[in-house]
């Protein structure tokens, strides 16, 4: 039988990460990460007191970022039913916004509550993300040249054809020339994993594929978006100091554990929205006029499948008189 309607909490969240775009974009190029971070962070505190959800961060700042807001555990939203997961970046690519280069965006995801992985002590981890047409064809641990001749056929290209996401990290030298061997092309950014898997599940972007080690809250960040796309993310804990391992350990996460996209968001009922801060060919940045602000932004609902791509123009003369934020 059909389900009746359920409140659709894209739309709300999407305002969340307007918000928190429109304040971090003013330090566009200006060398300050900590004070575009800030002006986000504090921009998207205040926007989702306004919001009716119990919310409680599971992704959040957190200890890696010495964040005193948005920190895991914090308790966000109203204090009303629904009771949610909530994930957060406030700006994931604080560098690119720090020196003006592409791609960096805001990014909140929703999910009901005890359906999120936590991340634990982990920051990172071995990621692959692919799109629907690809989700069955992937394994982890395949060589490289299988896996792109896979990706390939699925997606009825040649492999020198595809391209593939791939941060632009010491780490990943061996990757890198894996994958030039095997003939596909790379798109080597040096920061922002959650646009790098969006980019691999949107069809109107041109990679096809997502490759390498990057944050594990970033990774439970975009699978709720690659939930809602059918596609898929492969993952397993990837330590990179004795520090962060040993911590894994202690915790009683095994390491050797394959997770897919539906072990990082249990739930279907999921939400994602992201907002471009600086300009990029995946989400365009926020742009000024006389009068207005725009913001470009995709939202997503997990149960439908529905994806938005929103163009909002903000005018900021009216904004600033009614906001908490700080524009």
């Amino acid at each position: 039988m059909a389900e009746a309607p359920e409140k659709n909490l894209a739309l709300d969240i999407v305002r969340i990460t307007e918000a928190a775009a429109l304040a971090s974009a003013r330090w566009l190029g200006c060398g300050d990460k900590a004070a575009g971070d800030g002006a986000a962070v504090e921009a998207m505190r205040n926007s989702f007191a306004t919001l009716p959800i119990d919310g409680t961060i599971i992704i959040g700042e957190g200890a890696k970022d010495n964040a005193p807001m948005l920190y895991c555990g914090e308790k966000v939203g109203k204090g009303v039913a629904p009771a949610l997961d909530v994930a957060v970046d406030p700006v994931e690519g604080t560098n690119l916004l720090a020196y003006g280069r592409p791609n960096a965006i805001s990014v909140v995801a929703v999910a009901p509550r005890g359906s999120m992985f936590d991340p634990g002590p982990s920051y990172y981890m071995q990621k692959l993300v692919v799109g629907r047409e690809a989700r069955d064809v992937v394994e982890l641990d395949a060589p490289i040249r299988d896996t792109l001749a896979n990706v390939a056929k699925a997606l009825k290209k040649s492999v020198k054809d595809l391209v593939v996401f791939v941060l632009d990290k010491p780490r990943h030298q061996r990757l890198i020339t894996e994958i030039r061997d095997a003939g596909a092309r790379i798109q080597l950014q040096t920061d922002g994993d959650v646009a790098g898997a969006l980019m691999a599940v949107d069809p109107r972007s041109e990679v096809d594929i997502m490759m390498g080690t990057g944050g594990t809250p970033e990774g439970v960040l975009a699978a709720c978006a690659i939930k809602g796309m059918d596609g898929q993310m492969l993952a397993r804990l990837d330590p990179q100091s004795y520090v962060e391992k040993e911590s894994i350990n202690e915790a009683g996460i095994d390491l050797r554990n394959t997770l897919t996209v539906n072990d990082l968001v249990r739930s279907d009922d999921c939400f994602f929205a992201a907002t471009g801060i600086s300009g990029g060919d995946f989400l365009h940045g926020v742009r000024y006029s006389a009068r207005h602000a725009v913001t470009h932004s995709i939202v997503l609902r997990g149960k439908t499948g529905t994806l938005r791509y929103v163009e909002s123009y903000h005018d900021m003369d009216k904004l600033s008189k009614l906001s908490a934020v700080r524009y």
